[in-house]
């Protein structure tokens, strides 16, 4: 129960003030923290992080949420998230693991090397420049909804870089626009694994309440800090984790 939540607590500061991250750090505590079964604790993150991410969402909406480009991204990682899962099923898991830690370490890279905030194409504006920017949005939402269905996990810390990088949001708007996106994919993901599925109430609430007050506070919190300080915290925690994944898939 402890280690619930001091893990929850940390999920949720996570995923308030990135914008995502919390399934990387969540189903490994609810596996190796609280020891749940892998099947029981995807599921189990998935409702976590989505009602977390969902609590966060509320404090950034001030800043402004791209909705049009949360709608688009969304709806296309809906279905290709369906399709990573069915193809994820037929590699080996010490496979999709590395290229786990490949993937979050490009992604890193790529948000350290970002020196300035430039509002893309998809940034809030014209009708004309949004219609040029909706083909990237759908392609975001494809390429990240099937590494979240192939590698298990929420897409957070990919949704994120893309929104910056690929679709040109600034980081605060794109920190809240991929809460949004996290809540719309985690309750896609949920449905998927609900059939059979019997929620361990105490150990969901427990782990649930502080990942939801530690989002909120630290939502709030993230409203004072620059983004590039953002950005190199983001980065920081994707190689972690990245090197956690590394070493406990080559030693096994």
């Amino acid at each position: 129960m402890i280690a619930a939540l001091s893990l929850g607590l940390l999920a949720g500061a996570v995923l308030g003030v990135v914008g995502g991250g919390g399934s990387i750090i969540a189903v490994p505590a609810l596996v190796y923290g609280v020891g749940m079964r892998p099947a029981a604790a995807i599921p189990t993150s998935l409702l976590v992080v989505g009602t977390s991410s969902l609590v966060a969402l509320f404090p950034r909406l001030r800043e402004g949420i791209n909705w049009p480009v949360v709608l688009i991204v969304g709806a296309a990682g809906i279905p290709a998230a369906w399709g990573g899962a069915a193809v994820g099923r037929l590699l080996d898991p010490n496979i999709l693991m590395l290229a786990f830690a490949v993937i979050m370490v490009a992604a890193g890279i790529r948000m350290l090397m970002r020196t300035t905030e430039t509002e893309g194409s998809c940034s809030i504006g014209p009708t004309r420049a949004f219609r040029s920017c909706a083909p990237k949005a759908v392609g975001v939402g494809l390429l990240v909804g099937f590494l979240t269905g192939l590698l298990g996990v929420g897409g957070g810390f990919l949704i994120t870089p893309a929104l910056t990088l690929f679709l040109g949001l600034r980081m605060k708007q794109a920190v809240g626009s991929s809460l949004a996106i996290i809540v719309i994919n985690s309750a896609a993901g949920f449905s998927a694994h609900a059939a059979g599925f019997t929620i361990d109430w105490p150990v969901v609430l427990s782990f649930a309440v502080p990942a939801i007050l530690g989002s909120l506070v630290a939502a709030r919190l993230a409203r004072r800090l620059k983004e590039k300080h953002i950005r190199v915290s983001f980065a920081m925690l994707i190689f972690a984790v990245a090197a956690w994944v590394t070493a406990t898939t080559v030693t096994a």
